[in-house]
This record gives C-alpha cells, sequence and structure tokens, in this order.
C-alpha cells in the first residue's frame, strides 16, 4: 500500500509539494520557536555567570537585580564606599566589581566600575568579555576615557577615539549635559547578547569628576592646582586616574557612594554564609543575592510571553495541517475514477480508506523532516548572523524530547486529520461500486 501511495502522490506532485513545504515551513517555525524559548531561557539565567552573589542597599532582589544586571530603573538608596570596603575585605571574597549608576548617553545607561569588570565578568557558559576593537580605560592615564558595548556604540555610531558626551539620569531625553568633561572612547566589546551590549562604561572615579565630587590624593599644592584645571582641561593625569579600592577606611575614595557590587567568592558554597552575613550587617541595611536564583524567579514572571510564542507556532502548524486537509478533500472528486479503478483490482473500501491515510501520513513525515532539515541549516549557517544582529544565541544540538514530542504530535495530528477526507473516499467507493458516478 505504501509504494502504491507514492505513486499516487507523484502523480499529483505539484499540489503535493506545496502541502509539504507548507507543512515544513510549519515544523520549521515550531521547533525553532521552542528552540529559541528554551535556549533565551538558558542565556537569560545565564545574563550573569560566575557571580555568587550581588549587593546593595536595602532593596527587593527583583530591583536590585534588575538595576544591577540589567541596567534597568534607580534604586532608591545606595551604599557607602565604607560598607564597599567592608564587603571586599570579607573572608572568601576573591574579586568585586563595584557599580555607581544615575547617568546615560541618550538613552544608553552609564555605568561608573573598575577594569575589575572587563577581567570578572562572566555571562552565557562562563564566558568573558572581550574587545572587538580598541582596549580597556584603564590603560589610559586620563579618566576621561569611555568602554562602549556593542549595540550602544552601533546605535550612538561611534567608534574609538570618538567624542561622547554623558547627562544625568538615564531618561533618553535630559537636560543636564555634563559637558564640561567628555569622553573618548577607548574600546568597543564584542556583542555578549546580554545588557552589557548597551552599556556605556567609565572609570568610578570619573562619575564624581563630571559631577564635581572627585576628591584629588591630599599631596602638594600642585596636585590642587592640578584639580583646580579640571573644568578647563580634559587631558588628566596620574592623580586621577585611581582611586584607592582596596584600602580599608580610605579617607578619599573615588566615589562617596556605589549602587551595587558584584562579588564573586572563593568557594560559591560560601554564598548562603555571605548572604547571611551581609543582610545582617548592622553598621548600613544591604541587601545580599544570589544572581541564579533571581533571575530564574523573575523569567517566571516573563511565562505569559513565552506561552504566547508557543501559542501562534502552534498556530500555525494547525495552519499547515488544516492545508492539508483541504489539499486531500479537494482531491477526493478528482480521483473517484482512481478509486474505482482500485476497486476494480479487487481493493476494499478500507483498503482505500487506508490508503489516503498512508498518503497522509507520508507528506506529513516528509515536511517534518524538510522542516528539521532546515532548523539545522539555518542553526549551522545563521546561527553568527543571529547572534552579531539580534543577539540570540542558539546552538545546533541533538533534538530535544520535547522537540520530538512535538513533531509526533505533528504526525499524529496529521493522520487523525485524514480520516475525514479517508471516510468521505471511502463511503464514495462504497457508493460507485465499479462505477463512477457523475
Amino acid at each position: 500500500m505504501f509504494k502504491l501511495a507514492l505513486a499516487s502522490l507523484w502523480n499529483r506532485r505539484g499540489s503535493v509539494w506545496l502541502t509539504i513545504v507548507a507543512i515544513a515551513v510549519s515544523s520549521l517555525l515550531l521547533l525553532g520557536v521552542e528552540r529559541i524559548r528554551v535556549q533565551t531561557q538558558e542565556n537569560f539565567a545565564n545574563t550573569i555567570s560566575g557571580t555568587d552573589l550581588i549587593v546593595g542597599a536595602r532593596t527587593g532582589s527583583t530591583e536590585l537585580l534588575l538595576s544591577s544586571v540589567f541596567h534597568i530603573g534607580n534604586l532608591s538608596n545606595t551604599m557607602s564606599w565604607q560598607s564597599y570596603d567592608y564587603l571586599q575585605n570579607l573572608p572568601g571574597v576573591q574579586w568585586h566589581i563595584p557599580m555607581a549608576m544615575g547617568d546615560s548617553v541618550r538613552g544608553f545607561p552609564v555605568i561608573a566600575t573598575t577594569d575589575a569588570l572587563f577581567h570578572n565578568f562572566q555571562y552565557g557558559n562562563k564566558r568573558p568579555l572581550a574587545f572587538a576593537t580598541g582596549k580597556s580605560f584603564a590603560e589610559h592615564e586620563a579618566l576621561t576615557y569611555a568602554v562602549l558595548g556593542a549595540d550602544a556604540a552601533a546605535e550612538l555610531q561611534l567608534s574609538v577615539d570618538d567624542e561622547l558626551v554623558i547627562a544625568h539620569g538615564t531618561g533618553e531625553i535630559s537636560f543636564t549635559q555634563h559637558d564640561a568633561h567628555p569622553f573618548l572612547v577607548s574600546g568597543i566589546l564584542a556583542r555578549t547578547g546580554t545588557p552589557i551590549d548597551r552599556g556605556v562604561f567609565i572609570p568610578l572615579a570619573a562619575q564624581a569628576l563630571v559631577h564635581g565630587d572627585y576628591l584629588p590624593e591630599p599631596a602638594t599644592a600642585e596636585g590642587h592646582e592640578h584639580d583646580h584645571e579640571h573644568g578647563h582641561d580634559h587631558d588628566h593625569g596620574h592623580s586621577h586616574q585611581h582611586g584607592p579600592t582596596h584600602d580599608h577606611g580610605d579617607a578619599n575614595p573615588p566615589v562617596y557612594t556605589i549602587s551595587a557590587v558584584l562579588l564573586g567568592l572563593e568557594n560559591p558554597a560560601l554564598a548562603l554564609r555571605l548572604q547571611r552575613v551581609i543582610n545582617t550587617y548592622k553598621q548600613e541595611a544591604l541587601s545580599a543575592i544570589m544572581p541564579g536564583l533571581a533571575l530564574q524567579n523573575f523569567w517566571r514572571t516573563l511565562s505569559l510571553f513565552e506561552r504566547a510564542l508557543v501559542a501562534i507556532s502552534v498556530l500555525v502548524v494547525i495552519t499547515g495541517l488544516l492545508g492539508m486537509l483541504t489539499t486531500l478533500l479537494a482531491s477526493l472528486r478528482e480521483r473517484r475514477r482512481e478509486m474505482a479503478v482500485l476497486r476494480s483490482i479487487g481493493a476494499g473500501p478500507m483498503t482505500i480508506l487506508g490508503l489516503l491515510v498512508v498518503e497522509a501520513f507520508a507528506v506529513t513525515l516528509l515536511g517534518v523532516l524538510l522542516g528539521t532539515a532546515g532548523l539545522y541549516a539555518v542553526l549551522f549557517f545563521g546561527a553568527d548572523v543571529l547572534h552579531e544582529s539580534l543577539g540570540i544565541q542558539v546552538t545546533a544540538s541533538v533534538l530535544t524530547l520535547r522537540e520530538l514530542y512535538l513533531l509526533a504530535a505533528i504526525l499524529v495530528a496529521a493522520t487523525l486529520l485524514s480520516l475525514y477526507p479517508a471516510w468521505r473516499a471511502y463511503r464514495n467507493a462504497l457508493a460507485d461500486g465499479l462505477t463512477v458516478k457523475i
């Protein structure tokens, strides 16, 4: 029967190929949405990796996560430099990345930090940050250098050595421009597919400099004279490069307050104990969160959009299957003579019914295989394009059990839908017998 079904399909290959393509596109979309949904969730959970704790002033975990990792919103409170000193001197802390926020460049967040960001921050499967062009601002003596994320550089149309001016506040429109202290682009980071791509990163002391809060090292009159020239000369020397970041209780920190601190521990198992220690710190009300757990909890709030994507892809698959059903029904009248010939050579009505079911199954199977092949073609040859243009990271891994279930569901649905035209053909075969009734 299978050979007979293939011969019948080949005889109608024009319309059959259109049906196969429709099912292939539907399967490709369903698998693609499922693959993007799963891997986006994984990438979302790995927006920041290798960081064991995020610490800020006492606030909600979601607010601290959004501000420090996604650079969305403003923290209502900040933590003091003394508390940052306390954090970096806690036993078991291997590295620390301070962040001070509150400024922007045409809507792109400005994050004042240290060179530790480029050495210790990781994303995805513990992938470090890399420079597409240029270098870190720490390799310049002057404070007025900035590093841009890939999206920020592309949308602002800036490249290395171009000038930019930061503005007060995080909105796209600001009435307070820090144009007295323009910055030069020292480097542009490679695309990560994370909020890092939209960031503008400046030295920690540079934020205090543009706000007029920078306190130079108390040294000689020459140092004070040099500090007086800040408002007129942007070629800053050594005295403005690095504020102290490790000396406990330093009298002249580069900034007075910190928005958040990322902590990496020597042993991640210490995270729970240090979280409790930090949350009960008596000198200042602090909040410490574990980013992996906070990201998973936040993803649950986005489940509605996840279900909407799946629903859209399922509707597309249903549309493809209905197209197959329409094709089978439309061909029944033209095939009544074919059915009569089959009856004349001994085929019973049940054979006619089975023939149409096998045809539908074969068409759907070929469409599913073609759609799966299309998915892997896109993953193999278009993954880099998706990552570079949209920041979507997908890998050409083996089909998961859930994806196999989805493909099996398409085959089962096609088989069930084909029962109706098969039943119609069965009735026609009974009514017509060996003579086609016109």
